[in-house]
């Protein structure tokens, strides 16, 4: 919020290169009224991205967190009052999806729709939109992430911990996650070797305590979703090489699926937990196909040490970020956001702007 404070008045409007007898401005307006619907994985984190340019681009926002994680919403709405926001610009509307969030898309006064969740509650919202007032619709979806590692990567103990980080952090409730992994087979059995070890830095502990690295799935429902894609993943074939299942409550460990072909439903759907499906490539053609195989297209990573073929990838995989010998870096000044079923827009940077305001053209005859 405070970045996009600070860069709204750097952003200017446009003179078109037109006829000497005509001046034509291009200018930005808000759009309007604005809802916000954001998931329970990073309630306030992912409200914020969204307020941020929605706000400072001069719209009033309905923000509509999570049923499953309202508190931190709640919360915003209250010292935003405190700061001085004037009633009805920031307007915090707990419910459920199916009838707070249907609601929202539905209405004929929200004159744009910004969502980060699943692919299907999204494709639900488009139809809303097209049924209502053909409401600007902004997705961020879902997605299944892969994660390349080259026989040349540079340090496959960085390139580990990265891409352990990258699929058990929070979880593994992350849209981005490296969920699957795709190493050279020359070097899998020392990657996955030290994968493992960085592994046991995750722990599922109490998720209060400071110590803590891994608390517990939201819910049981979705505790018993990433056990049942497990034990899908075992019938079509799959190697368990790292079992996190646990039966006390809620709690769910890093776990490590090998030999994953890419026709297993643990290679195709987003599973949203902390686990990684792995599959070995023999080279860099199989790694690109491998890799863009699927709906959705949020991120990818790439380990190697060959600036050509760094560059290479990065323009052949189909995602909205790739990583070059990291995973998930950024911050404020680059967009985030996907292509394919990952959803459109951007969140994040300079461009997020765009999606909360109306392009208006002035045309002014001068003779």
């Amino acid at each position: 919020i405070r970045w996009y404070a600070e860069a709204v008045d750097k952003v200017y409007g446009e003179i078109a290169p037109t006829d000497p007898s005509a001046l034509a401005l291009i200018s930005r307006e808000p759009i309007g009224v604005v809802a916000a619907i954001v998931p329970w994985n990073f309630p306030l984190l992912l409200a914020c991205w969204k307020l941020g340019p929605a706000l400072a681009a001069g719209n009033s926002v309905i923000l509509k967190p999570s049923e499953k994680s309202p508190l931190s919403a709640i919360r915003l709405g209250a010292l935003a009052k405190e700061a001085g926001l004037p009633d009805g610009v920031l307007n915090v509307l707990p419910g459920l999806g199916h009838e707070a969030g249907k609601a929202l898309a539905l209405h004929q006064d929200v004159d744009c729709l910004t969502f980060t969740g699943s692919t299907g509650v999204g494709r639900l919202l488009m139809e809303y939109a097209g049924q209502s007032n053909m409401k600007r619709i902004w997705l961020e979806a879902g997605g299944k992430s892969a994660n390349l590692v080259f026989a040349d990567c540079p340090d496959l103990v960085k390139a580990a911990k990265a891409s352990a980080a990258g699929i058990f952090y929070n979880q593994g409730q992350v849209c981005i996650a490296g969920t699957r992994l795709l190493v050279e087979e020359s070097i899998k059995d020392s990657f996955m070797a030290e994968l493992k070890k960085a592994a046991e830095a995750f722990k599922p502990m109490d998720p209060l305590d400071p110590e803590s690295t891994m608390g517990t799935l939201i819910d049981a429902d979705h505790h018993g979703s990433v056990c049942r894609y497990i034990t899908e993943g075992l019938d079509q074939g799959a190697v368990l090489s790292l079992d996190g299942r646990s039966q006390d409550g809620n709690f769910m460990g890093p776990t490590v699926l090998e030999q994953v072909n890419p026709h297993m439903t643990v290679a195709k759907e987003e599973i949203f937990g902390p686990v990684l499906a792995v599959t070995t490539f023999t080279d860099e053609e199989e790694a690109v196909r491998l890799a863009n195989d699927s709906k959705y297209g949020l991120g990818a990573g790439v380990w190697t040490s060959d600036l050509r073929r760094a560059h290479r990838l990065a323009r052949k995989l189909k995602a909205g970020s790739v990583f070059i010998n990291n995973y998930n870096d950024g911050d404020m000044t680059v967009p985030f956001g996907g292509v394919k079923q990952s959803g459109n827009g951007r969140d994040k940077s300079l461009h997020a702007l765009e999606k909360f305001t109306e392009l208006k053209t002035t045309w002014l005859a001068l003779d």
